[in-house]
């Protein structure tokens, strides 16, 4: 089986270390400490230049997953301006105060999106049995699930993930992703039977000390590198999911 990886950034030279380290698909986010947020139009206008497919993030804040009506004219806002900038796809999940998908709300903004490619991000990871979410991804029109089984990595969720992959019976992209590394992509690969890998492939730079005195930033910031992608990739290939 072919493996693909997609790579999450939030900033602009990370577009360069993606296409330069062989990644498939960009994921351009900002704040990704957050769990990613939307890209503000300069980064998505940087990324339509990128030779590399780019999915966008539509999410208008950080929290959970359960939007307002005000918010929700925000994410066809955002939809809107990926179509137009010449994106590849955007990136979606909503949930309902039940803690189950939002179909409605979904229905929305797939039809938003048009033929762009979808990825139902992982919000399926707060759901009771995220393999239930495979069908109905489906039905909605997505093209891709990213997940992490439900647990807080891909390593721990590889079984509920490998559920998933049978559930698709290939008529989905099954994508694992949170904490996959160089060290266990082979064996998150194998275990969960997926095609797509997802990870950041960053390595941690320190603030200077005046930064995180400020508040202006964390203790260090996480830069995707080249090298890291092309490791990631070669370690996924090494393992016979068959």
């Amino acid at each position: 089986m072919t493996v693909h990886l997609e790579v999450c950034i939030d900033d602009v030279a990370s577009l360069d270390a993606c296409a330069k380290g062989g990644a498939d698909r960009i994921e351009l986010c900002s704040a990704l400490d957050l769990g990613g947020l939307t890209p503000s139009p300069g980064l998505i206008a940087a990324a339509a230049k990128s030779a590399l497919p780019v999915r966008a993030m539509i999410r208008p804040r950080a929290g959970d997953f359960r939007f307002t009506e005000a918010e929700v004219d925000v994410m066809l806002a955002d939809i809107a301006a990926v179509r137009a900038a010449g994106l590849s796809g955007v990136v979606l999940g909503a949930m309902t105060a039940d803690n189950e998908l939002d179909r409605l709300l979904l229905t929305r903004l797939v039809a938003a999106a048009g033929d762009l490619g979808k990825t139902l991000h992982r919000a399926v990871d707060l759901l009771p049995d995220p393999v239930t979410a495979v069908d109905l991804a489906i039905d909605l029109g997505f093209d891709c699930i990213l997940t992490s089984g439900g647990a807080l990595t891909a390593e721990a969720g590889a079984s509920v993930i490998a559920a998933m992959v049978a559930r698709s019976a290939g008529r989905i992209d099954i994508m694992a992703g949170s904490g996959v590394r160089p060290e266990n992509a082979a064996a998150i690969r194998c275990a969960a039977r997926v095609g797509w890998l997802h990870s950041s492939c960053a390595r941690a730079e320190a603030n200077g000390g005046d930064i995180r005195h400020f508040g202006f930033g964390p203790a260090e910031r996480r830069l995707t590198a080249p090298d890291l992608v092309r490791t990631l990739k070669a370690a996924a290939t090494s393992g016979d999911p068959s």
